[in-house]
């Protein structure tokens, strides 16, 4: 079964990642491998935040507000703009909040890019996760409840594909940052997360 994971993934595979290289002077490897993980880490964010109905309510709020999948239609291009990163810099405090310099330093120590870097990725992909999350709502004609539902059905569909990477990404997401969590993301690399996208 098809997943927003897949859809973001597939729009980043489409130009995205190449506009990426192009605009932080990065392999496209490298990035390919940042976005892999930073992906499945946003969108676990999403849903631990869209468990609770208030935080559902939160989240239908957000994406009816400025998120409706229009930033589909060219990725490569809102990757292109200056102010990208600016973008997703608030969701990334609304979505990972303390967590987000954990989830930064966790994206650097398994792909080896730097922290800096690695944060950018994840700041500039998160409108496009949050764009395909508001596309799905839209289509589904969604409310709170029923987006606490499709996020629920998100979090099944990845422990199906890998139960490994869908604990680690919620031990992650969880964690206080502590050293022996990250020397575990170090030795994980993307590959496990990134056996969350579709095979």
């Amino acid at each position: 079964m098809s997943s927003i994971l897949d859809t973001v993934m597939q729009q980043m595979q489409g130009g995205g990642i190449q506009q990426l290289s192009k605009s932080l002077g990065l392999g496209e490897d490298d990035v390919s491998n940042v976005v892999s993980g930073a992906i499945p880490a946003l969108m676990g964010s999403l849903i631990k935040n869209g468990g609770s109905s208030d935080g559902a309510a939160s989240l239908l709020g957000a994406l009816d507000r400025d998120h409706d999948g229009s930033i589909l239609d060219d990725v490569a291009g809102f990757l292109g703009q200056s102010g990208s990163a600016d973008a997703g810099a608030g969701i990334l405090r609304h979505s990972l909040g303390a967590k987000q310099s954990t989830v930064e330093t966790a994206l650097s120590k398994s792909t080896g890019v730097d922290t800096a870097s690695a944060g950018k990725i994840l700041a500039m992909v998160a409108p496009i996760v949050m764009g395909a999350l508001g596309k799905a709502k839209n289509q589904q004609g969604l409310d709170a409840s029923g987006l606490s539902s499709l996020l629920g059905l998100e979090e099944n569909i990845a422990r199906q594909r890998s139960p490994q990477a869908a604990d680690m990404l919620s031990r992650l997401l969880d964690s206080d940052g502590d050293g022996d969590m990250m020397d575990d993301v170090a030795k994980m690399g993307t590959s496990l997360l990134g056996s969350l996208f579709k095979k």
